[in-house]
């Protein structure tokens, strides 16, 4: 075993803070990563602060994880010390329902373990993430980083908010020649927006707020429509190939699906904590349309996602803070006060 310094909730109430732990010892098939950056995501806030009702505590968030191999046990041959490696949302599943043979782990349909906030399978204990010094995990849930070591920490929302975006894209084959919409530009569409663009789609932004016009077009946007402006929305009803819905709070999903083709689809990977408002099923069934979901992305397609990645030059757009500010960048997360990730620099806890 290992001991571990990290920052955690200890209830839903209560700021986090630093704590002290253990890691398990680095086992035959485990590879143990000095955390150099761990990405802020909005499901680390939900936990800490038990907003689904179903937090384990002490709780260590942190599920975008990047750093170096530190040691490899015996049977580990895809990993050495000194690499550059990443841990994204999960660290385990079954291995042995159809879900997880086909490398689909986060459908596992025995439920796959959280790299925070999860019982580990054989055995009681929480899984604690990435707001930590140090991580041991079984080399299948382990990914290769061949980014260029100065853009490491951007690279590390690419194993949340990347494969959550990527995914659906991937699964629905956008392509040059398709015109595809992406809801909401934040830490989710931020990404949406630079990989569709990078997959040769033609991308429109839908966004409340006018003032991110200039944003959108520089990541990659080539239209982009203020989604309250039913004029603007009016214009392009029926021409969706597909739209990536990556808002997490309830909204009217009519007034995307209206601008679907027949038999297109929207997908919605955003997580709001109440319900959306019930679509109107005559907007379905008369084009045959479809309204779907995704959830990240099983351990292969994470892979193809970062040398995709790598091979476009995307990263996702960040601001690094320490890890004594997290609860300063909670309260900013919740008002949208970021472009477009928080990534926490975890040299800064040696001073904490």
């Amino acid at each position: 075993m290992s001991q571990a310094i990290g920052y955690a909730a200890n209830d839903a109430s209560t700021p986090l803070a630093p704590f002290n732990f253990t890691r398990r010892a680095v086992g035959p098939n485990d590879v143990q990563i000095d955390i150099l950056y761990c990405g802020v995501c909005h499901s680390d806030l939900h936990t800490a602060r038990n907003e689904w009702n179903n937090t384990l505590y002490p709780s260590v968030p942190g599920h975008e994880i990047v750093g170096r191999v530190t040691a490899v046990g015996d049977s580990v041959e895809s990993f050495k010390v000194g690499d550059l490696a990443g841990v994204g949302c999960m660290v385990d599943s079954c291995q042995s329902c159809l879900s997880c043979g086909e490398g689909l782990e986060q459908y596992c349909e025995n439920g796959f373990i959280g790299t925070y906030n999860g019982h580990a399978f054989g055995g009681g204990e929480n899984t604690l993430g990435g707001y930590s010094d140090h991580i041991v995990v079984d080399k299948r849930f382990v990914l290769r980083i061949s980014h260029g070591e100065e853009n490491l920490a951007a690279v590390s929302p690419l194993l949340c908010a990347g494969i959550t975006t990527y995914s659906p894209l991937r699964q629905w084959k956008v392509g040059p020649g398709q015109k595809v919409g992406v809801v909401g530009l934040g830490g989710l569409g931020h990404m949406a927006v630079k990989i569709a663009n990078a997959m040769g789609a033609h991308v429109v932004l839908f966004t409340t707020s006018p003032d991110k016009k200039e944003d959108a077009l520089r990541l990659g946007a080539s239209e982009v429509v203020v989604s309250r402006n039913k004029d603007e929305m009016a214009a392009h009803v029926n021409s969706f190939d597909f739209i990536l819905n990556t808002v997490a709070a309830p909204h009217d999903l009519d007034a995307f699906l209206s601008l679907l083709k027949r038999d297109a689809t929207m997908t919605l990977v955003g997580a709001p904590a109440s319900p959306h408002p019930s679509p109107n099923v005559f907007g379905l069934i008369f084009k045959r349309r479809r309204l779907a979901g995704s959830l990240i992305g099983g351990i292969a397609e994470t892979q193809e996602m970062l040398d995709f990645c790598a091979k476009h030059n995307i990263v996702s757009d960040i601001e690094m803070i320490d890890i004594q500010n997290i609860n300063d960048a909670y309260e900013r997360m919740l008002k949208s006060d970021v472009k477009y990730r928080f990534v926490i620099d975890m040299a800064s806890l040696k001073s904490a």
